[in-house]
């Protein structure tokens, strides 16, 4: 393992820590230092034991062996209130805010109960939220019920309550997942503030190229084991990818684009949705991959959504494959030859309880009934057979609830359940959101044989690199209007970011 320099008065220490679930080691041997007023990032792939190792120091488990000291008093576990005590603080994917309390009192609820009050001083708990947002620089409208504002605000709102719990070290599991480039540059902001005021960050992450904007230190965890702890200057994008993964990954280069006498595929004509995007016009030819990017609120979802059936447009003509497709709900677009795979795949793409295999193959499986009508279990047990080898989902059973596939395995499920469809279209929404850089080069893979076979492909995303990677030609889409094109080749990753926030 390649170590950094020892800090010299660490606020949080763990040595030689080991977890273990039945006969699996999540954790082997793990040491780390971190200081007050620094940001490292922890970064490693799906299953590698990061989220293991922040429940270690949240105190939600407990080591099998090792030793966690906290300024130097030395502790064999922490249950979650010593942590909180402690001035660690957690802040998870679902921020874990009441949605219908207003801004205010889910910043100050924690302290209220923690200071036993019997009554609630209004004027006290409001002044109270306004000091924890001015510590970050920021202002919300403290009334406003927290599940009505966007995620970014949502995430400031949690920083905001970890403040005034005496937070010293916070800890944040992929911070960026739902942000925009825009908000990305807002919540880094905050993330130097706290530095400067001593309050240390721990920067869960896929991103690479985040990590490298943010962190004075990066820690690279695989196979339960740290194998790089390094100041982050130190580390290029290739060397962390080289530590997470074992091998070196590269990106094949994407097959020319169709001639422009290929099959159009899709055809968008002045499609209108009122309120979420106006007059748009698109093609996409059989064989394509068409990128559409714009930041949140752009209405690049919105017509993803209408696309799909889900959001009926008030007018304009779409095609699919010289055909008129009429898109008022989900089943005329499954009808026209569209797929869709939602950018929130665990609330919208998957059914969690359900094994695998039922997953993959509930859209066809009226197709796998025999005669009778009666389910042919053989058929279905060889569809997801094919399914699972052909966009190799690792499992050791399809039978096991999907719950059990890292964020890339899952996201897999999800495209095999639309590509078992056969559909004509494929819109990917955010197709690699949430996933670790292997499985984001697998689906790429995935992505670039499906064009190969004639499929056309629509990818809707805010991942600048991937789309400047894996599409033919990229739309840009600002206040629900397309408003540029460009092939990849022809503008940077730095010209087209500019472009976006312009």
């Amino acid at each position: 393992m390649t170590m950094a320099t020892p800090l010299a008065t660490p606020f949080l220490q763990l040595e030689h820590i080991v977890k273990r679930f039945g006969g699996l080691t999540a954790l082997n041997d793990v040491s780390l230092a971190l200081a007050q007023g620094e940001v490292a990032c922890l970064v490693g792939e799906n299953g590698s034991g990061k989220s293991t190792l922040i429940k270690i120091i949240s105190g939600m488990y407990t080591p099998d062996a090792g030793v966690i000291s906290i300024d130097g008093q030395r502790h064999t576990h922490l249950r979650a209130i010593d942590s909180i005590r402690e001035g660690i603080q957690v802040i998870y994917q679902d921020f874990s805010l009441f949605p219908n309390l207003s801004v205010a009192e889910n910043i100050a609820v924690n302290e209220a109960v923690s200071a036993g009050w019997f009554l609630v001083n209004w004027t006290e708990l409001r002044a109270r939220a306004a000091q924890a947002l001015a510590r970050i620089n920021v202002q919300l409208d403290l009334d406003a019920p927290a599940g009505t504002l966007p995620v970014v605000d949502r995430q400031l709102i949690a920083i905001a309550k970890a403040l005034l719990q005496n937070a010293r070290l916070i800890i944040m599991d992929e911070p960026t997942t739902a942000l925009s480039q825009r908000e990305i540059r807002s919540l880094f902001d905050v993330i130097r503030t706290l530095k400067a005021a001593g309050i240390g960050t721990l920067f869960v992450s896929h991103k690479l190229d985040e990590i490298i904007e943010i962190a004075d230190r990066t820690i690279i965890i695989r196979n339960g084991e740290i194998v790089v702890d390094r100041p982050a200057r130190e580390l290029t994008r290739g060397a962390m990818i080289r530590a997470m993964t074992g091998r070196d990954l590269e990106d094949e280069a994407l097959a020319a684009a169709p001639p422009a006498h290929a099959a159009v595929a899709l055809q968008v004509e002045g499609l209108t949705c009122r309120g979420h995007f106006y007059d748009v016009s698109l093609h996409v030819r059989a064989g394509e991959v068409l990128g559409i990017t714009g930041l949140l609120g752009s209405g690049r979802t919105g017509l993803a959504l209408s696309l799909f059936g889900m959001l009926p447009p008030d007018s304009g003509r779409v095609t699919v494959d010289g055909r008129p497709a009429s898109l008022h709900n989900v089943q005329s677009a499954l009808e026209a030859g569209i797929g869709y795979v939602p950018e929130d795949r665990i609330k919208e793409g998957l059914f969690l309880p359900q094994p695998i295999g039922h997953n993959v193959v509930v859209r066809v499986i009226d197709e796998l009934a025999a005669a009778a009508g009666v389910l042919d279990r053989g058929r279905m047990a060889a569809a997801v057979s094919q399914w699972v080898d052909r966009l190799r989902i690792k499992t050791p059973s399809a039978a096991l609830p999907v719950t059990s596939l890292s964020g890339g395995n899952q996201q897999r499920v999800v495209l095999a359940r639309w590509l078992a469809t056969t559909p004509k279209v494929m819109i990917l929404n955010g197709p690699t959101v949430g996933v670790d850089v292997g499985s984001k080069q697998e689906i790429h893979e995935i992505i670039r044989g499906l064009a190969a076979q004639g499929m056309a492909i629509c990818i809707i995303s805010d991942d600048v690199p991937e789309l400047l990677q894996i599409c033919h030609r990229i739309h840009v889409m600002k206040r629900g209007r397309i408003v540029s094109e460009f092939t990849p080749g022809r503008i940077s990753e730095v010209e087209l970011n500019a472009m976006l926030i312009e």
